[in-house]
C-alpha cells in the first residue's frame, strides 16, 4: 500500500492484488449492463428454441393440484422461437417493462428523496452527525454516518467520503483512511440500515418476481430484510470501524502532504452547521416527528386505517405493503420543512423542480429496467427458471450441504459474481430467477434468501472497478495522493471485504439458525413447497 513505497517509486505489488488488477481487466471486457440485459434476453430466447426442440423437462416437485402445476407434473421448456413465442413478445412488449415491480416504487421513493435532496437536508444532516461526533469516536461516526447515508446513496458517495477525508486531514490522521472508512461504511455496508431505503423494495420487487416461479401469489414485502439489517448496522459499524483503526490507518502510515493536490485542502468542508442549517435540521426533526406520529395513528390502534381489514393484523397490512408511500411522505416532508426553514425551497415550483431533478438522474436506470424486465418475463415464459431450479434443489440435496453451509457458499458465490457486475438490482435481476426458485425448493423462504445475497453483494462492492462509483472514489483519492492507482485502492479496501464476507455471514448464521430471529416483520425463515396455491 502507499506507506510501503517511496515517494515517485512504483507501487508493489502483491500476488493478490495482481489478481484483483486480472478480474478488473475481465470485468472491463463486459458490455454495459443494458446491452448485457439485451444481450441476455435475446439470449434466453435462443435457449428457449433449442431446449424446447430437445423436450427438456423435470418432474415438478409441487404437490398435484396446487396451482401452476400441469397434469402430468412435469415442468417443460417452452419455446419463444415459434409463432406463438413471437406473438407474446411484441404484445407483452410494453406491459413486461410497466409491470416491472421495481420500476414502480424506485420512481416513487426517488420522487421523495430528490426534495430532501436538493433542499440540502442529506447534506446537513450527515455533517451534523460526523462533524459533532466526539474526537476519538470520529472513525465510528463516519462508518455509521456512511451506512445510514445509503439510505439515499448518492449522498453518502457524494458528500460524506470527500468530507471523511477532509476531516481526517484536519485532525492530522492521512485523509485516505477517513475516505476508506466511509467508503467501508457507505458502500461495504450498503445492505445495513436502521431505515428502509430505496434499495429495499427495488431488491424485493425482483425477489417477488423470481419467488413466483415457484409460488404465483407469493409476495414480498420492501420490509422483509429490516430486522436482520437493522442489526447488522451495528455489527458493521463495529468491524469497520475496528479494521479502520488496527488495520488500515496503521498501514497508510503518516500523511505526506506533498503528495496531494494543493487545491483539495479545502477547509470549508470542516466548517460547522449555520444557525440556519441548525434551525433547519430543528424543523425537520419536528416534521419527522409529525409523519411518525401519523404513521403510528395508522398502525397501533385496533381502527388503524392501514392494518389489514380482514384481521386486523399489523404486518399483514397495506401499512407495510405500501411502504414505500411512506418513504416518499417522510422526504418529502422532512425535505420541504428543512427548505422552508432555510431558504432554498420557498414556492411550490422548488419542490416539483427537486422532483423533476431526481426523476432525471434516473433515466439510465429507466433503461436498464426496460431490458432486465424483458429478460425477466422472457425467462419466465420459458420455464427455464423453474428448471434450473429444480435440478439445482436436486444437486443440494445430493450433496448434502443443509442450513448454514448451503448459505456460506450462496454468499461467497454472490461476492464473487459482484466483482464483474457491480449494480445490486443488475446482479439480483441476473441470479434470483436462478437462486430463489433453487433455495426455496430445498426449504428456504425468498426472504432468507434475499438477505443472504445482500451480505454477498455489500462485502465486495468496495473492491470492485465495475461499482458505478468507484471511478469517483479513486478519482478524489488521487487528489490526496496523486501517485495512486486502482490497486493501491482495492489492496486499501480488501481488508474490509474480508472481513465483512466473514463476520456478516457467521452473524447471519446465528441470528437464523441458531437464534431463530426472523429477518424482517412477516418474514418466514423456511418455506414449503406446495404450501401455497
Amino acid at each position: 500500500m502507499q506507506s510501503n513505497r517511496q515517494a515517485g517509486a512504483p507501487a508493489r505489488r502483491s500476488a493478490f492484488t495482481r489478481f484483483l488488477d486480472g478480474v478488473e481487466w475481465l470485468g472491463n471486457l463486459l458490455p454495459h449492463p443494458v446491452t448485457l440485459f439485451a444481450i441476455l434476453a435475446v439470449g434466453i430466447v435462443l435457449l428457449s428454441g433449442l431446449f424446447g426442440w430437445m423436450g427438456l423437462a423435470v418432474e415438478d416437485p409441487r404437490p398435484a393440484g396446487t396451482r401452476g402445476v400441469a397434469e402430468d407434473g412435469m415442468i417443460r421448456a417452452v419455446s419463444l422461437l415459434n409463432g406463438d413465442g413471437v406473438r407474446r413478445i411484441f404484445t407483452s412488449l410494453v406491459t413486461n417493462f410497466t409491470s416491472f415491480a421495481p420500476l414502480g416504487v424506485v420512481l416513487v421513493a426517488m420522487i421523495g428523496v430528490g426534495v430532501a435532496e436538493r433542499s440540502g437536508l442529506l447534506s446537513a444532516a450527515v455533517r451534523s452527525m460526523v462533524l459533532s461526533a466526539p474526537r476519538h469516536l470520529v472513525t465510528v461516526a463516519i462508518v455509521f454516518a456512511g451506512i445510514v447515508s445509503n439510505t439515499a446513496s448518492e449522498v453518502g458517495y457524494v458528500v460524506l467520503i470527500p468530507l471523511a477525508g477532509a476531516i481526517f486531514y484536519a485532525l492530522g490522521r492521512h485523509p485516505l483512511a477517513g475516505m476508506a472508512a466511509a467508503f467501508a461504511g457507505v458502500s461495504g455496508g450498503y445492505s445495513a440500515n436502521l431505515l428502509i431505503g430505496t434499495i429495499d423494495p427495488l431488491l424485493a420487487g425482483i425477489t417477488q418476481e423470481a419467488a413466483r416461479l415457484i409460488d404465483p401469489d407469493y409476495v414480498v414485502l420492501a420490509t422483509s430484510n429490516w430486522y436482520f439489517m437493522a442489526a447488522s448496522t451495528f455489527l458493521v459499524t463495529l468491524i469497520g470501524s475496528l479494521v479502520s483503526i488496527f488495520i488500515v490507518e496503521p498501514k497508510l502510515g503518516p500523511y505526506d502532504p506533498s503528495r496531494a493536490d494543493p487545491t483539495v485542502l479545502d477547509e470549508r468542508m470542516m466548517e460547522p452547521l449555520k444557525d440556519e442549517e441548525k434551525k433547519g435540521l430543528g424543523w425537520a426533526g419536528l416534521a419527522i416527528l409529525g409523519v411518525i406520529g401519523l404513521m403510528a395513528l395508522t398502525l397501533v390502534p385496533e381502527w388503524g386505517v392501514l392494518r389489514n381489514p380482514e384481521s386486523g393484523d399489523r404486518i399483514d397490512s397495506p401499512f407495510f405493503g405500501g411502504f414505500v408511500v411512506w418513504i416518499l411522505i417522510f422526504f418529502v416532508v422532512a425535505g420541504y420543512a428543512y427548505g422552508r426553514a432555510v431558504g432554498t425551497m420557498k414556492t411550490d415550483r422548488d419542490v416539483i423542480d427537486a422532483m423533476a431533478a431526481a426523476l432525471a438522474s434516473l433515466g439510465l436506470y429507466i433503461l436498464l429496467v426496460f431490458f432486465a424486465a424483458q429478460f425477466v418475463a422472457f425467462f419466465n415464459w420459458t420455464n427455464l427458471g423453474a428448471i434450473t431450479a429444480v435440478m439445482g434443489a436436486e444437486f443440494l440435496e445430493e450433496s448434502g450441504l443443509t442450513g448454514p453451509v448451503v448459505f456460506f457458499v450462496f454468499i461467497l458465490m454472490c461476492a464473487v459474481i459482484n466483482l464483474s457486475l457491480g449494480s445490486a438490482s443488475a446482479q439480483w435481476a441476473v441470479t434470483a430467477p436462478i437462486f430463489v426458485p433453487m433455495l426455496m425448493l430445498v426449504g428456504y423462504s425468498p426472504e432468507v434468501i434475499q438477505a443472504a445475497y445482500r451480505i454477498g453483494d455489500s462485502s465486495t462492492n468496495i473492491i470492485t472497478p465495475m461499482m458505478s462509483y468507484f471511478g469517483l472514489i479513486l478519482a478524489w483519492a488521487t487528489r490526496y495522493d496523486r501517485n495512486l492507482g486502482v490497486g493501491t485502492l482495492i489492496a486499501m479496501m480488501l481488508p474490509y471485504s474480508i472481513f465483512f464476507l466473514l463476520f456478516w455471514s457467521i452473524f447471519f448464521s446465528i441470528w437464523t439458525f441458531v437464534l431463530g430471529f426472523p429477518v424482517g416483520p412477516g418474514a418466514p425463515t423456511y418455506y414449503e413447497v406446495g404450501a401455497a396455491g
